[in-house]
């Protein structure tokens, strides 16, 4: 019971890891004596993050596009040369795109979910064999999907790709848990809610659409780092050893809250 939530001497990939969600993610695993490798498509950006959080731990930045199999392949090809396992695998990286239901191009919805469902996917095929050498019966390797609260309800916003990639995920998290679980690999999400990101920064820039937000959200405030970090470290760690297929939802009450 002592060490029910550590995860010291992990290994973990957390993708989009250089800002918002991911990045705090990262900084807690960090923190907590995990070796992080975080990954992005904005080499200044990512270096520069990898360069702070080192300041706390081991911390790795790795510059890759995982939108694209050849992408995904060419970082596999890659980590397989630094590590001969994986312990946890966070599938963070993901965009939006916004458009009214008569204009929204096709374009709009392909990057989206290539981004934020097909990654998802073929990622975590291709790190199978990385999670089955760091997995057993007791303490299974893990992955995480980054989910969405607008999988779940209705975005208010013309966000049609984004809320139907992240719904896809969930379900998708199901359906790789559940098939994933005799190898020793659980696999579950995290739907957030409101917290600072490139995504949400039109909410913590426009004082109206902030109280808007912050009505609906039963808690009165925003995420932070320590919410998204607790939820992260939960999944990852032995106090959720038989939790398997969920996505947690961890937004302040707002849905909770919705009528």
């Amino acid at each position: 019971m002592k060490n029910l939530f550590s995860l010291e001497g992990k290994i973990a990939i957390v993708t989009g890891g250089s800002s918002g969600i991911g990045a705090m993610i990262a900084e807690s695993f960090v923190r907590n004596g995990v070796k992080t490798y975080i990954i992005s498509r904005k080499e200044e950006v990512l270096q520069n993050t990898a360069r702070e959080f080192s300041k706390f731990g081991e911390c790795i930045a790795i510059s890759a596009d995982l939108s694209e199999r050849e992408g995904i392949l060419k970082f596999i090809k890659k980590i397989k040369t630094i590590e001969n396992k994986i312990d946890i695998l966070i599938n963070n990286a993901g965009t939006s795109w916004g458009a009214s239901i008569e204009k929204f191009p096709e374009q709009g919805w392909d990057k989206v979910m290539d981004i934020n469902l097909k990654s998802i996917f073929f990622l975590t095929q291709q790190c199978i064999p990385l999670l089955k050498l760091a997995g057993n019966k007791e303490t299974p390797a893990r992955v995480v999907n980054i989910a969405s609260i607008n999988g779940i309800t209705h975005p208010n916003m013309p966000t049609y790709s984004y809320s139907s990639s992240k719904a896809a995920v969930i379900q998708l998290t199901r359906h790789m848990g559940a098939d994933l679980a005799k190898d020793f690999i659980n696999i579950n999400g995290i739907a957030p809610g409101y917290f600072p990101s490139k995504m949400t920064a039109f909410v913590e820039h426009d004082a109206e659409m902030q109280k808007m937000v912050l009505d609906k959200i039963p808690l009165g405030r925003m995420g932070k780092t320590e919410d998204i970090a607790g939820a992260a470290i939960y999944l990852c760690s032995e106090a959720s050893s038989w939790i398997c297929g969920q996505t947690i939802v961890v937004d302040g009450g707002m849905i909770a809250g919705a009528g």
